[in-house]
C-alpha cells in the first residue's frame, strides 16, 4: 500500500491543476446539487421493534387522524396574583387563545381546559393541549411561530403564560460553536507548524471535504428523508478527522524535507507513510459510524452513514488534494524546525541548532526509564476517574431539564406545581381487544390492574374508537418523567398484561413519549455490547494488518475502554452528580442522555484510533529498520507526539465549544467528548501506550508464523520505499 500511496502522492503532486480542479468541480456539482434540490419533507421518526412504536402504529391504524405520535403542546396559564383562572376576564383571555391556536393548517386538535377539567384545585393554573398532526421533528417554523404569538398575546392580556411539550422541539445551533472550534484549530497548527500557510493546508481542505459532505447530505435529504442532525455529526466529525489526517500529512512532509529530500520524493513518501496510517485509522472511523446500525434506529443509521461518506470524502482529499496544494506552495511550506520570516525569519529553531532533544523525546525517555510507574499512575487515575459510571441511570432529556430561563422549563413547573410532577409524562395504555369476547369488560379490567398499583394517581375512564375493539387510557403517575419510579411503573403496567391476556384475550401495549423514551433508552442500553464487539472486533482485526502484532492491538483496545469509562464517569459526575454544574453551566442534574454511551463509543473510537496508528505506526516503523523496541519508542514519539497533541488540542477545542449551548444533551455531548478525548490522547496513548510496549520489549511485536503468512502486508511503515530509494541510489552509482 505505501509505494502505491507514494506514486498517488508523486502523481497528485505532478499533475495538481487536475486534481485542484477536481476538487473544486466535485464542490461545486455538490453545491447547485444542494441549492437544486427540493425542500426537504417532513422527517419521520421510527424506533422499530419497540413496544411503545407497536402502539403508536395500532393506534394510527384503530384511530385513525388521531396523530398518536403527533406533536403535542401544553399551553399553561396560570392566573395574577389574587386571581383564579375560572374570572370571566382570564376565561376570555383564554378563548381568543385557543381559536388563534387552533388556526394553523398542521394543528389536529385543540382541548379546552374548562371542557376538560384541566384547571387546578385551587383555580390559579390551567392548560391547553395542543395536538399536531405531525411529530415535533417534522413541524413547520411557521406553526412553532403561531404557538409563541398566541402565548405572547395572552401574556400581553395579564396572564403568566409558558408553553411546553415537543412542539417547540427545534435543532440546536452550532455555527457559533464551529467557528471557535476552526479559530483554535489555526492557532495550534500555526503554533505547530511555525507557518501561516502550513496551518492552512490542514483547515483549507477540511472545509472543502466538509463543504461537499455536507452539500452532498443536503442534495439528498429530500430523497433519502435525512433529518437536520445528520448534516450536523457529519460536520462535526468530518471537520475533526479532516484537519487531523491533513495535519499528519503536511508533518510526515516537513520531516522529509529536513532529511534533505527533494519536494516531489518528500510528498510521495509523506503519503506513502502517514498516508498509510490515514488510510487505516479513516477505516476505524467508518467502522465505527457504520456499526451504529447494529442500534437499529432508522435515524441513527442515516446519521452514522453520512457521517461515514464524509470521513472518505476527508481521507481521499488528504491523499490527493494535500500533496497538489503542497506543489503549489513550493518552498513557501518550510523543512521541520523551520519557521516563516513573519513568524520567526526561516532560521532553525535554537533547540534545533543547539541539538537539543524535544519535549516529545525528553517524555519518552523519562516513561521508557520508568514504565511501571508511569503505567500504575495512568490506569489507577483512569480507574479512579471511572468510579462514577458504575452509578450510571440512563434517561432522554425532558422539559424539566431544560435551563430554567425557557419557556419550556417553566411550563414544566407550573404543572409540577398545579397538578404534581407527574403530570408532565402521562403514560398511555393501548388496550387491543379485537380478539375478546367482551371488549368492554376487558377495557375495564385493565383499568382497575392499573389503579391497583403503586404510584399512580390517576387513570382515566378508557376511550374505546369506533368500532369498540380498542381503547386508550390515560395513567398520571406520582413521579417525574425522568425517573426511576416512573420506569418502574411502566414496566409494572406492562407486566400486568400476561394476567390481562390470559383472562381476556386482550392486549395491553403501554406509550406516550414517557414510555418511548424509556424504550428508546433500553434500546441503546441493550445495542451497546453488540455494537462493542462489532466495532472493537473489527477494528482490532484491521490493526492486526496494521501493526502485524497481537497485543498491540489488544493493548490499544483495552486502552480505549479505559478512557471511555473515565469519560462516562466524568459525566456522571458532573451531569448526574452535580460536580462542577455551576462551572459547566448545569442547571439541572438528572440521568445521562441514553445515547451518550453508545454516541462516545462510535466516536471517540475512531479518534483514539487515529492517535493510535499516527504514534504507533511511526515506532513500528522505527522498530522495522532496525531500532530497538525501546528506541523506536523513543522515535516514535520524536517524530509523533508534537503532531498527536496537536491534533487531541484541536478536537477538544471542537468539542467543548459545544459546552456552551443552552441544549443540555448538546451540553453533554461536548463534555463527554473533550474529556475522553483529553484522557485517551494524553493518559493512554501518551502514557500507558509507551510504558506497556517498554514493558513488553521484543514481545509487543510478536506475531505467529502461520498468521504472518495468511496476513496481507499493507506496509503501513514504509519498508517498501526504503527498498525501493535505495536500489534508485545503487543505479545511480552504478551508473556514475
Amino acid at each position: 500500500m505505501a509505494t502505491f500511496l507514494y506514486k498517488l502522492g508523486r502523481l497528485a503532486f505532478r499533475r495538481r491543476h487536475f486534481v485542484a480542479l477536481m476538487w473544486v468541480a466535485l464542490l461545486t456539482l455538490a453545491g447547485v446539487g444542494a441549492a437544486s434540490a427540493p425542500a426537504p419533507g417532513t422527517t419521520s421518526f421510527s424506533i422499530p421493534g419497540t413496544e411503545a412504536q407497536k402502539a403508536f402504529d395500532l393506534l394510527e391504524e384503530r384511530f385513525p387522524g388521531m396523530s398518536a405520535d403527533g406533536a403535542t403542546a401544553r399551553v399553561v396559564f396560570k392566573a395574577p396574583p389574587g386571581e383564579k383562572m375560572t374570572a370571566a376576564g382570564n376565561k376570555a383571555t383564554v378563548k381568543e387563545t385557543l381559536r388563534d391556536l387552533s388556526d394553523g393548517s398542521e394543528v389536529a386538535a385543540v382541548a379546552d381546559p374548562y371542557a376538560a377539567k384541566a384547571v387546578s384545585r385551587d383555580g390559579t393554573i390551567a392548560y391547553a393541549q395542543v395536538t399536531y398532526k405531525v411529530s415535533g421533528m417534522e413541524l413547520a417554523d411557521s406553526s412553532r411561530h403561531a404557538l409563541e404569538e398566541a402565548a405572547q398575546n395572552a401574556r400581553d392580556a395579564g396572564l403568566t403564560v409558558e408553553v411546553g411539550g415537543d412542539a417547540l422541539q427545534t435543532t440546536p445551533e452550532t455555527g457559533s460553536t464551529e467557528i471557535i472550534g476552526i479559530a483554535v484549530a489555526a492557532v495550534v497548527l500555526v503554533i505547530t507548524f511555525g507557518s501561516l500557510l502550513a496551518a492552512g493546508l490542514p483547515l483549507l481542505t477540511a472545509i472543502i471535504g466538509v463543504g461537499i459532505g455536507v452539500a452532498t447530505i443536503t442534495a439528498l435529504a429530500s430523497t433519502l428523508d435525512l433529518g437536520s442532525t445528520t448534516s450536523t455529526l457529519a460536520t462535526m466529525i468530518g471537520l475533526a478527522v479532516g484537519i487531523d489526517y491533513a495535519l499528519f500529512i503536511v508533518s510526515r512532509y516537513r520531516a522529509e524535507l529536513a532529511e534533505g529530500r527533494e519536494r516531489e520524493e518528500a510528498v510521495g513518501r509523506a503519503v506513502g507513510t502517514a498516508g498509510s496510517a490515514v488510510v487505516f485509522a479513516g477505516l476505524t472511523v467508518v467502522i465505527a459510524l457504520v456499526g451504529l446500525a447494529v442500534v437499529n434506529i432508522p435515524m441513527l443509521t442515516k446519521m452514522g452513514l453520512a457521517a461515514a461518506g464524509t470521513v472518505a470524502v476527508a481521507v481521499l482529499i488528504a491523499l490527493t488534494m494535500i500533496p497538489a496544494l503542497l506543489g503549489y506552495a513550493g518552498r513557501k511550506v518550510r523543512p521541520a524546525g523551520e519557521k516563516s520570516k513573519l513568524l520567526g525569519g526561516g532560521r532553525a529553531s535554537a533547540a534545533r541548532k543547539q541539538g537539543r532533544p524535544n519535549m516529545g523525546t525528553r517524555w519518552a525517555s523519562f516513561v521508557v526509564r520508568r514504565p511501571v510507574a508511569v503505567l500504575l499512575l495512568g490506569v489507577l487515575g483512569l480507574g479512579a476517574a471511572a468510579v462514577p459510571a458504575t452509578s450510571l441511570e440512563l434517561g432522554l432529556p425532558d422539559d424539566g431539564s431544560q435551563p430554567t430561563s425557557t419557556t419550556q422549563r417553566r411550563a414544566y413547573d407550573l404543572l409540577s406545581e398545579g397538578f404534581g410532577p407527574g403530570f408532565n409524562g402521562p403514560l398511555m395504555v393501548v388496550v387491543d381487544a379485537k380478539s375478546s369476547a367482551d371488549a368492554k369488560a376487558a377495557f375495564g379490567d385493565v383499568a382497575d390492574e392499573i389503579k391497583g398499583l403503586e404510584n399512580v394517581v390517576t387513570v382515566t375512564p378508557p376511550a374505546p374508537n369506533k368500532a369498540g375493539d380498542t381503547a386508550t387510557i390515560t395513567v398520571i403517575p406520582d413521579s417525574k418523567p425522568s425517573s426511576v419510579t416512573t420506569e418502574e411503573l411502566v414496566h409494572s403496567i406492562r407486566d400486568t398484561g400476561a394476567q390481562v391476556k390470559a383472562d381476556t384475550d386482550a392486549e395491553l401495549l403501554v406509550t406516550g413519549a414517557t414510555a418511548m423514551n424509556i424504550d428508546v433508552s433500553q434500546k441503546l442500553n441493550d445495542a451497546l455490547v453488540p455494537y462493542l464487539i462489532l466495532v472493537v472486533g473489527l477494528a482490532f482485526l484491521l490493526l492486526i494488518v496494521v501493526f502485524r502484532s497481537i497485543l498491540v492491538p489488544l493493548k490499544a483496545a483495552l486502552g480505549f475502554l479505559l478512557s471511555v469509562m473515565a469519560a462516562l464517569g466524568a459525566v456522571v459526575a458532573v451531569f448526574q452528580w452535580g460536580w462542577f454544574a455551576g462551572l459547566m453551566g448545569v442547571e439541572e442534574t438528572g440521568p445521562v442522555m441514553s445515547m451518550m454511551p453508545i454516541f462516545m463509543v462510535g466516536v471517540v473510537f475512531g479518534l483514539a484510533m487515529d492517535y493510535e496508528v499516527f504514534l504507533v505506526t511511526r515506532m513500528r516503523e522505527a522498530y522495522v529498520h532496525g531500532e530497538k523496541p525501546s528506541q523506536a519508542v523513543v522515535t516514535g514519539f520524536r517524530h509523533g507526539a508534537r503532531v498527536v497533541t496537536a491534533a487531541a488540542v484541536i478536537m477538544m477545542a471542537v468539542f467543548a465549544g459545544f459546552i456552551g449551548s443552552s441544549e443540555s444533551m448538546v451540553k453533554m455531548i461536548g463534555f463527554g467528548l473533550a474529556i475522553a478525548v483529553f484522557f485517551d490522547a494524553f493518559v493512554v496513548r501518551m502514557a500507558i501506550v509507551p510504558a506497556v510496549l517498554a514493558l513488553l520489549g521484543k514481545k509487543a511485536w510478536w506475531l505467529p508464523k502461520w498468521l504472518d503468512r495468511v496476513l496481507p502486508d499493507v506496509d503501513v511503515e514504509g519498508e517498501g520505499l526504503r527498498t525501493k530509494t535505495d536500489h534508485d541510489e545503487d543505479r545511480e552509482l552504478v551508473h556514475v
